[in-house]
């Protein structure tokens, strides 16, 4: 079946594996997975680190965690809140950077390959 230009675009071209080889070794590609890595790497550590101490204050900490804060509020149910509260910090800080920072890298890119030039 044969494609038509209903809206007055052109389809985007079809890049090849070594359009792709090519894009892979720029710099421009570098820079983009090094910013990623830069952002994604140190926050899993950080929310790794904060979940693992949760769990061993869950099962080694038993009178620390069952303080109560405020009547039948307790500090680990205060922190158990944390971890879904720190997800969605997280969420949105991944979602700010990824705006700001790596769709408009990527976008240059892929306009790249599926453009003339290519």
């Amino acid at each position: 079946m044969t494609s038509i230009d209903l809206d007055g675009t052109k389809p985007p071209r079809v890049p090849s594996a070594e359009d792709f080889a090519a894009v892979q070794a720029s710099p421009q590609f570098q820079e983009l997975r090094n910013r990623l890595r830069r952002f994604v790497f140190p926050m899993t550590a950080l929310f790794l680190v904060w979940y693992l101490s949760y769990v061993l204050l869950g099962a080694y900490a038993h009178d620390f965690m069952a303080s109560k804060v405020v009547g039948d509020i307790n500090v680990g149910l205060l922190l158990g809140l944390g971890q879904f509260v720190s997800t969605f910090v997280i969420t949105a800080l991944y979602v700010r950077f990824a705006n700001k920072e790596l769709d408009p890298r990527a976008a240059s890119i892929r306009d790249y390959l599926e453009g003339e030039r290519a």
